[in-house]
């Protein structure tokens, strides 16, 4: 049975790349742009075939109506000389053929016997655009009266001229048009782009103001934002209000849950002690012993897990000041000295000046937790070293025990949590210790190393953090 297909539009789908509101709005006004260029365009070729059309149906007017001026009647005879300045005037505006007829009365007194013009009626001046020969020109016609012989002659005068000039004309406006028109887009498109960003940018700062805050800020956001924004900044501070309540109350739950595991498996450990003195038989007294060990078991396994709560959260609002390494092994070697002493295990300081800046209280767990696992994983009656260098930009607080070390596998793994070595006998142990210890130092850009002790026994735990 083949799996189903996958939708090609499915947002988990890998390589796709998101929408952009800055694309689409540019796209868009783009598109306008290109709509109105493309009218605008269309209408100044059709402007500039009008214009290029009405100043050549003048002109055609003007230089029939002169000829018609001097059509005039002598000895009863209609006599016409043809003007040179009706023709020169057709002639200003392109190199187009010229056609004329001049009619009286059904007879052609000049031009082509051929050339029709538009009907028209006396006093009025008609256009037509006709074909002619192989051509097609644009006509205009005048008609006016003379009197000869004590008779009314109508008289016609049609001028005909080829419209290649006025193509001519209105293609090239047209060319100039478009190439405005490209001008105006590509203008329109690179200031659409300038918009769209500046319209955009409050959104910007609004994610910057976000992005630059640390992982505990949830104050609300108070930057000024346009209108359109408002109900995005609201939901913003909505949304951090009942994070940051659901973070207090992780933290409360957690220092209520320290207390609150802590302490009755403390009272359970101590009646169980008090009746392991208190019973003869030899089953009886193993049976409390395991009580004893599960009741250590989970309370380690409590403890550490709170611990390891702990660290999670603060490592996220990480208190920056200068800790002074020596006093912190002082201090964490003086509260595990009664648990060392009870195996006589000697606890060895080798404490040089060295300081870093970062969160006391973390750096303090962390060591905690390292030293009381080789004082827990070391035999009686040995030694347990801790050393404090400073050199080559780093602190390093080192713990050295003569235990059984970390077994023949790789002691990267026992980072992991839950995760305990091959030796651990029948230690009591969670496997959270160096868990805690490496994302304490992770949060403060430092790093763990596992070795293994001076002299080839015991284990070496390096905390390892950049020096003030």
């Amino acid at each position: 049975m083949t799996a189903p297909a996958r939708p090609r539009n499915s947002p988990g789908r890998p390589g796709r790349r998101p929408w952009s509101i800055a694309r689409k709005l540019t796209l868009a006004l783009a598109g306008i742009a290109a709509l109105l260029a493309l009218v605008s365009w269309g209408m100044v070729t059709s402007f500039a075939r009008e214009a290029a059309g009405r100043t050549q149906d003048n002109i055609l007017a003007a230089s029939a109506t002169s000829i018609a001026e001097t059509l005039r009647s002598e000895a009863g005879a209609i006599r016409l000389e043809l003007p040179y300045a009706a023709f020169s005037m057709l002639g200003a505006i392109s190199e187009d053929r010229v056609f004329y007829r001049v009619d009286a009365g059904g007879t052609v007194l000049t031009g082509y016997d051929d050339l029709d013009g538009p009907e028209g009626a006396l006093g009025a001046t008609r256009f037509a655009t006709l074909p002619y020969r192989d051509t097609t020109v644009r006509a205009v016609s005048v008609m006016r009266v003379i009197v000869s012989d004590g008779e009314a002659v109508p008289i016609t005068v049609t001028v005909a001229q080829t419209r290649g000039g006025v193509e001519t004309i209105a293609a090239g406006l047209s060319r100039q048009a478009g190439l405005l028109s490209v001008v105006v887009f590509g203008l329109a498109v690179a200031l659409s782009t300038v918009a769209v960003r500046a319209s955009l940018r409050p959104l910007n700062t609004i994610a910057q103001s976000v992005a630059a805050r640390g992982p505990s800020d949830l104050r609300p956001l108070r930057r000024p934002a346009p209108a359109e924004l408002a109900p995005l900044v609201a939901a913003l501070n909505r949304l951090m209000e009942r994070l940051g309540g659901s973070i207090r109350r992780s933290e409360e739950f957690i220092t209520e849950a320290a207390h609150r595991v802590r302490t009755p498996l403390a009272v359970v450990r101590t009646q169980a002690e008090i009746a392991l003195h208190s019973v003869a038989g030899e089953s009886q007294k193993q049976t409390l012993r395991r009580v004893i060990r599960a009741v250590d078991e989970s309370s380690r396994s409590a403890s550490q897990l709170l611990d390891h709560a702990m660290v999670s959260f603060r490592a996220d609002d990480l208190a920056r000041a200068e800790v002074d390494l020596p006093a912190l092994a002082g201090g964490v070697a003086d509260a595990l000295r009664p648990t060392a002493e009870m195996k006589e295990i000697d606890i060895a300081l080798d404490l040089a000046p060295a300081a870093v800046m970062g969160d006391a209280i973390l750096l303090q767990n962390a060591l905690h937790n390292v030293l009381d696992n080789a004082i827990k994983y070391s035999p009686a009656e040995t030694v347990v070293r801790v050393c404090v260098r400073n050199g080559g930009g780093e602190a390093r607080i080192s713990v050295s025990d003569q235990g059984p070390g970390f077994g023949d596998g790789p002691a990267r793994h026992l980072t992991e949590r839950f995760r305990r070595g091959e030796a651990v006998q029948d230690v009591v142990g969670s496997g959270l210790g160096l868990t805690i210890a490496e994302d304490a130092l992770g949060a403060h850009g430092g790093r763990l190393d596992l070795g293994v002790a001076e002299g080839g026994r015991g284990a070496c735990v390096s905390l390892i953090l950049p020096a003030a």
